[in-house]
């Protein structure tokens, strides 16, 4: 079993990261080196699995799966109970191997280890019982969750640990096994993950396997995968959903967004504009929920504009593991130029900057904060989503029309709506089309709250008894004495 100081050894490359296949330390001919996006130099090697790795990954899925099933729920959530105990035991080690090859400081990094202990303790009290529909001494109805079989989980680079526990609690919990993929460019804290979990769980109940898109697409093709949880981009999702329907898998996705926030003008911009500036940018705006379209009333525009850019030159960006950094690079470098290309997009159309613009002349896939001040609604910085720290602020006078514009897109992820009269932003709410709508907050989560997109957005509910619900298969089982 590999201990935190050997991960934590400075000389990262020295290590090979493996495979978890039943049970099992699994190395392979083929590597790939993942990248510290900070410094763009190798942290270190990890195996890039072929079908033959996929295929035992399955098999032992499958093998282990009647007994995890059969076994007491209790069990089950115990075991996630000691999922969580094993990464609170290594808190430290997690928390710098996860700012080394995802880039986000300590702060983002304590938000989502955290969280990853705390998802796995909360969904593990968690259980979706019988219910008895009919029973009127001549006919009974019962209606039960049953498990699924293997669930397929692939998981992007944004938060690697975070959005694996959120598949791995619900689908073990509901009596699956898994084989889950994380990203290539952020599998280190994952495969270390299925590591130290296999100390609490039976061999083939939890696979970890690395590799690239074609490992992805021959995992949602796979037989005898009867579920894909995936998290990750609309144009990956829809070909999830394609390959899937070969067999019909079950599918979870949870897509991209551009995700707007409404300011109504009761506001007092001042006080407002640190939480609009972390709506946007937290993790560096690597997250599928961060603000990408901010609609500010025209009374109150101008002040809030110069207090967000107040704020934003107050903010430090640098390499996530120095002490005070606040924001990190962008994780990956095809991420960063396409973020470059929209940066030059702007500045070619004559949008007027009013922070950032450019990216930062120094290693690593640093972008600074970017505000763009009020551009023409049919922009690339506005219609895209960014995925990178780009925020256009758009003026609106009519709460209707401002309405039309942030439902006038193909996603339906995430919203915000911020007012003094939460009777009135309540009421915006309810005509926003997207699957979560937070009023005067953001980037509020929890085990015991639905999420999930609408439109292109994706389909499917994750936490919640609906997330678990959608790791389960739902019989009815109808009985009646037999007449004799």
């Amino acid at each position: 079993m590999v201990k935190a100081a050997t991960v934590l050894n400075q000389e990262h490359s020295t290590y090979d990261f493996a495979m978890t296949i039943n049970g099992s330390r699994v190395l392979t001919d083929e590597f790939d080196v993942a990248i510290n996006p900070a410094t763009e130099q190798p942290i270190g090697r990890f195996p890039v699995a072929n079908r033959h790795h996929l295929d035992l990954a399955v098999s032992s899925a499958r093998a282990a799966f009647p007994a995890w099933r059969d076994s007491e729920v209790s069990v089950r959530q115990q075991a996630l109970t000691s999922l969580a105990d094993l990464i609170a035991e290594n808190m430290e080690a997690f928390l710098t191997l996860l700012t080394t090859e995802q880039g986000k400081p300590r702060e983002g990094a304590e938000w989502e280890i955290g969280g990853s202990i705390y998802w796995l303790r909360e969904i593990a009290k968690q259980s979706l019982p019988e219910e008895v529909v009919r029973d009127d001494g001549e006919n009974r109805v019962v209606t039960r969750f049953t498990s699924i079989g293997v669930i397929g989980g692939i998981t992007p680079w944004n938060f690697p640990l975070l959005l694996a526990v959120w598949k791995i609690a619900p689908a073990l919990v509901a009596g699956n096994t898994m084989v889950l993929k994380p990203s290539p460019y952020t599998p280190l804290c994952t495969l270390w993950f299925g590591e130290l979990a296999q100390k609490v769980l039976p061999p083939g109940v939890l696979n970890i396997i690395s590799g690239g898109n074609d490992l992805g697409q021959w995992m949602t093709e796979h037989p005898g995968i009867g579920k894909i949880a995936f998290t990750g981009s609309t144009a990956t999702g829809k070909k999830v959903m394609q390959s899937a329907a070969i067999n019909l898998k079950r599918l979870t996705l949870e897509l991209g967004g551009n995700d707007p926030a409404i300011v109504l003008p009761d506001v007092d911009p001042k006080a407002i504009a640190k939480d609009l500036f972390w709506a946007s940018f937290q993790n560096s705006a690597q997250f599928c929920v961060a603000t990408k379209r901010l609609y500010v009333h025209e009374d109150i525009y101008e002040p809030l504009v110069s207090a967000l850019v107040d704020y934003a030159r107050s903010v430090r960006v640098d390499n996530g593991i120095l002490p005070g950094s606040q924001l990190g690079p962008l994780q990956n470098r095809m991420q960063y130029e396409k973020v470059c290309d929209l940066l030059e997009d702007s500045v070619s159309q004559g949008h007027q900057v009013l922070a950032g613009g450019a990216p930062l002349d120094r290693p690593g896939y640093f972008i600074p904060v970017t505000l763009i001040n009020n551009p023409p609604e049919d922009s690339r910085c506005v219609v895209e989503e960014a995925f990178g720290p780009v925020l256009p602020i758009l003026k609106y006078r009519d709460i209707d029309d401002v309405i039309k514009r942030a439902n006038d897109t193909v996603y339906g992820l995430a919203a915000s709506v911020w007012a003094a009269d939460v009777e009135k932003a309540r009421a915006v709410a309810r005509k926003i089309e997207a699957g979560t709508v937070w009023i005067n907050q953001v980037h509020v989560f929890g085990p015991d709250i639905a999420f999930g997109g609408q439109k292109q957005s994706g389909m499917g509910i994750e936490n919640s008894l609906h997330g678990l619900a959608e790791y389960c298969d739902m019989q009815t089982i109808m009985e009646r004495p037999l007449q004799q």
